[in-house]
């Protein structure tokens, strides 16, 4: 079983690879989606696997890369699209 949730990570969390780092975490985990920046300094991810990898990940992005200073997820469940990868998008 697959679940979906779109993650909004504020803090800083831009410029600190935190994208790249987050695509390698995914991967790592067998997560699908997406990960992305937003003009208001925060970062997007869309991201759709088991429920337990998608935990482990949750709490991977609480801390991010260690030059981010995570402040706030703001999460929410989401509809399976099956992903095929998990991509950087710009």
């Amino acid at each position: 079983m697959k679940i979906n949730k779109q993650i909004k990570v504020s803090g800083r969390v831009q410029s600190v690879f935190f994208r790249k780092s987050t695509q390698q975490k995914a991967l790592g985990l067998g997560i699908k989606g997406w990960v992305k920046n937003e003009p208001d300094g925060s970062v997007l991810v869309e991201m759709e696997g088991n429920p337990s990898a998608m935990m482990e990940m949750e709490v991977w992005l609480r801390h991010g890369p260690l030059l981010a200073k995570v402040e706030f997820l703001e999460i929410s469940d989401g509809e399976v699209f099956n992903h095929a990868d998990f991509l950087i998008l710009r």
